[in-house]
């Protein structure tokens, strides 16, 4: 970018190359750079889109600014749902509920809608601002919000991975489901959970990313690393079909932005082989004191957006601490008899009933593995005074089981009680988690041939 400051009697072709700082509070006049009108009509679309795309950052990515954050969320809730009915004209009721997806109908008519206003916006901006020669001062101002936003964001990621709360490892009932039963969003967390040290490297990547989006004299770097990570994520957001790929996308998009100014700079260097200069100074303000003040700013916003990110990723890992089942009758338990209504059910092909395999992990949830038949998920309640499960279906609001359990032996597991109505007793034994080879294979510096199994 051109620089916009020189000093006093210097000639008006002033370049950054040339440009020096005064030893004053002041910088010195200002010197009128022309943009071209093409730049001045993409820097407004970008302008629009960004602002509200990022919106209401920082608000929610601060302490205590939940509440205020929720109150803009509510009204982008109230007004979606009006233009998929009114203008759209869809069919059926979106939904607005977080479900973890960010690809929901809502998202895709919420980006359409901050597209829709940029492109209108700019319209209009350009219609009544034609004769401004420039926005340099307020691009550096969307530049420092771009950085910060896109810079906390991969810090959240890379802090979800670093203490491995994002991609946990593997679950019981994810070691016992058949590689061709999984979806392939399931596939890819549990290729991401199995290991730490990737989730280490990864994560590890995306918060140096961040960090250094924040950090000003390394933004172009971060940048560059970001649209790296990012890149890679949505790349397996496409893949395996995971629901955020409209939010990783925008993530590349602004980190590109954020290293536009420096494409010559990195193409001279990078690719033709030739010398560049260093980048120029591209100061928020003419007093250097408030570049200062907002240097230290930015810093202290990486302080909290690292620290906040990290507290968040390790509570997360307390959760699915405090939902785990009790020791006793946690683990994968093979059903070797199965009582249905006073009369012992053998291992049938194709039987739909007859449960051959439990999932004790969680405790509000157990898995149940049927006879040629896919892992069935039901919801649990546990009761440890009773040693009661209270089981129900989750898209059968009349299915219904309650089971007493005991644990006679350390590795056997007896219930009874009934199921759907219908009296059963079981016994089933646990399977020792060694047998898992994705589990005990572990890391070899010397292998004679490829374990692929």
């Amino acid at each position: 970018m051109e620089a916009e400051y020189a000093m006093p009697g210097a000639q008006p072709a002033v370049t950054t190359a040339n440009l020096s700082v005064v030893n004053s509070d002041l910088v010195a006049e200002t010197v009128v750079i022309e943009w071209s009108v093409a730049k001045r009509i993409a820097f407004r679309l970008a302008f629009i889109y960004f602002v509200f795309y990022a919106m209401p950052f920082p608000l929610g990515y601060i302490p205590l600014t939940d509440t205020v954050s929720s109150y803009y969320s509510k009204i982008w809730e109230a007004v979606v749902p009006w233009l998929a009915q009114h203008v759209l004209h869809l069919g059926y009721q979106i939904g607005v509920a977080d479900t973890g997806s960010g690809d929901r109908t809502y998202d895709w008519i919420l980006t359409g809608t901050y597209l829709t206003l940029a492109i209108v916006g700019t319209i209009v901006w350009s219609l009544i601002d034609r004769r401004r020669a420039n926005y340099e001062r307020l691009y550096r101002w969307l530049r420092l919000y771009v950085r910060l936003y896109v810079g906390a964001v991969l810090i959240g990621y890379g802090a979800y991975k670093v203490i491995q709360s994002q991609f946990p490892a593997p679950n019981l009932a994810r070691l016992v489901q058949p590689y061709g039963d999984s979806s392939p969003m399931g596939l890819l967390w549990t290729f991401m959970g199995s290991s730490y040290l990737y989730n280490l490297f990864t994560g590890g990547a995306e918060i140096v990313g961040g960090a250094f989006l924040i950090i000003p004299p390394l933004a172009t770097l971060g940048a560059l690393l970001t649209i790296a990570c990012m890149g890679n994520v949505f790349i397996l957001n496409m893949a395996y079909d995971v629901p955020v790929k409209l939010f990783s996308f925008n993530l590349v998009v602004m980190a590109a932005f954020v290293a536009l100014p420096d494409t010559e700079r990195l193409l001279n260097l990078f690719v033709l082989n030739r010398p560049t200069t260093a980048a120029p100074a591209r100061p928020l303000f003419v007093r250097p004191r408030l570049n200062d003040a907002i240097r230290w700013l930015q810093l202290i916003l990486l302080a909290v957006f690292l620290g906040l990110s990290l507290y968040q990723s390790w509570q997360g890992t307390k959760f699915f601490a405090t939902i785990a089942v009790p020791e006793p009758i946690k683990g994968v338990w093979t059903v070797n008899e199965f009582v249905e209504d006073g009369k012992p059910q053998a291992l049938t092909p194709g039987d739909s009933n007859r449960w051959f395999r439990i999932v004790l992990d969680h405790s509000n949830r157990i898995s149940v593995e049927f006879v040629d038949a896919p892992l069935q998920r039901y919801g649990m309640e546990l009761d440890e005074s009773t040693h009661t499960l209270n089981l129900v279906a989750p898209n059968d609001p009349n299915w219904k089981s309650e089971l007493k359990y005991e644990t006679p032996k350390p590795d056997t597991l007896v219930l009874n009680g009934t199921i759907n109505g219908h009296p059963v007793s079981m016994t089933a034994h646990r399977k020792p988690l060694s047998d898992f080879r994705l589990l005990n294979r572990g890391f070899h510096w010397v292998s004679e041939a490829p374990f692929n199994r």
